[in-house]
């Protein structure tokens, strides 16, 4: 009889366990509220890897073979232009993508509305200043090796 419990008891986990893994595997794709009918066109944001797309009416950008959306404080990513989207922890983003000056930022966050448009987002208003410090030599030490790069050495 200790058998039998033990067996239904391990049954009835594993179908729980199944009916949450096939709930999590459902809520990995992510609908931005755009579709795409194909890719879109890209422009090469001056002095960087990074393209945006200046058609897209959201904050969309290309890197390294992936998708970047920032959208409401969160960034997504997908390998294909129109998803499916995952979010993305901002210690993930690529520092290309966070360095992206904010005049190519289709919808600019209103708390950035007073930093300077040729200049990357204000990141440690939004994820604090220890973040900024953490993450901000390394922006610095891209934009060296860039300089590097024009240089020819």
């Amino acid at each position: 009889m200790m058998i039998r419990r033990m067996i239904v008891g391990a049954a009835v986990l594993m179908a729980a366990l199944g009916s949450v893994a096939a709930t999590a595997q459902a809520d990995v794709s992510i609908n931005l509220g755009f579709n795409l009918p194909g890719p879109p066109a890209l422009v090469v944001v001056p002095e960087s890897p990074v393209m945006y797309a200046p058609r897209v009416g959201a904050n969309y950008f290309f890197y390294d073979n992936e998708y970047y959306v920032y959208q409401s404080g969160g960034w997504y990513v997908s390998p294909r232009h129109n998803g499916p989207w995952r979010v993305i922890g901002a210690e993930y983003v690529p520092r290309p993508i966070l360095t992206v000056p904010v005049r190519y930022y289709h919808r600019a966050p209103a708390e950035w509305r007073h930093a300077r448009r040729e200049g990357p987002p204000p990141w440690a208003n939004h994820w604090g200043r220890r973040w900024d410090e953490e993450h901000g030599r390394h922006h610095e030490g891209f934009r060296e090796e860039r300089r590097e790069e024009r240089r020819g050495g």
